[in-house]
């Protein structure tokens, strides 16, 4: 028996396989974020020259320091940290507040079918950019941080990762809180809302991500740049330079640099914000978008 249990508990060839193949997946994922890294601190001339595979060339901190030598970077940082609260805070509540009426069977809610096609139908079919455009001009948002907050608000696949969630809770839970005496109320906040962090976390995560990786909006609705955030700034920084009005130093300084160097920059400096975030949440996250997934 003793031996029977030992035999169950030994790895067989295909756990190396599999453990083999995940090891390969993971250096493939990682050479990418390594190789970027790499170039921006490298030389110019190696970069360009195609020399930098994963490890620098002449290591320098030159890309980095014509990044953050302006005050302006710092401001465009504090306007996307604000973007992201604001953003990630109103999609939450908004989330909240729509998956749970529309989780409702059409006995309690007569109307979530046509809410629940008409939110369908939006995430699959947009009038177009033009469109988007003059609305944001005829409300008066440029240069405004409703511009970049409010497109982000509601998210239509959260939304349906959140119905399936609460679908999920057993009935028993809102019987018994009936009974009791509860209203939808606090149904939502004393028992759906503790229940439902994981599926929270993970669409929090989504909403985190994805608003501090966007730039189209700043580019479109911004105009001041006192307001413009991160990822525009970034976008922008270099082609926004008049050679005619440097001085010798910051084109000596320039003349280090390259945009394959600096761009890589760019996106390392953008992946920290992420990366300092990501494990705190991580820890919901496969359970959160399993438990979303599935509908009842």
């Amino acid at each position: 028996m003793i031996a029977s249990i030992r035999k169950k508990k030994s790895k067989s060839a295909f756990d190396y396989m599999v453990y083999l193949l995940m090891l390969i997946i993971m250096l493939l994922s990682i050479a990418p974020m390594l190789h970027t890294l790499s170039v921006s601190l490298s030389a110019q001339a190696k970069a360009e020259a195609g020399l930098v595979s994963i490890f620098p060339r002449d290591i320098t901190f030159q890309s980095y320091v014509s990044i953050f030598k302006d005050a302006a970077f710092f401001k465009a940082a504090w306007v996307s940290v604000e973007r992201v609260v604001y953003t990630t805070a109103g999609s939450f509540l908004v989330t909240l507040l729509l998956a749970f009426p529309l989780s409702r069977d059409t006995r309690q809610f007569p109307l979530r079918n046509p809410f629940m096609w008409l939110l369908i139908f939006c995430m699959l079919f947009s009038g177009g950019l033009v469109p988007f455009y003059m609305i944001v001009n005829d409300l008066g948002l440029f240069d405004k941080m409703a511009a970049l907050v409010l497109p982000g608000i509601v998210n239509v696949y959260n939304t349906i990762l959140v119905i399936n969630f609460f679908r999920s809770i057993p009935k028993e839970l809102e019987e018994s809180a009936g009974i009791d005496g509860a209203n939808p109320w606090q149904m939502l906040f004393r028992i759906f809302l503790p229940l439902s962090m994981p599926v929270l976390a993970t669409v929090s995560l989504f909403t985190i991500v994805g608003t501090w990786n966007e730039y189209l909006n700043g580019l479109l609705f911004i105009r001041d740049p006192g307001m413009m955030p991160l990822q525009t700034y970034l976008q922008s920084i270099f082609i926004q330079i008049d050679p005619s009005r440097m001085t010798s130093q910051e084109i000596i300084e320039a003349s280090l640099v390259s945009n394959k160097t600096l761009n890589s920059a760019k996106i390392i400096l953008s992946l920290v914000p992420i990366i300092a975030i990501y494990p705190f949440l991580q820890r919901y996250f496969i359970h959160g978008i399993m438990m979303g997934s599935v509908k009842e």
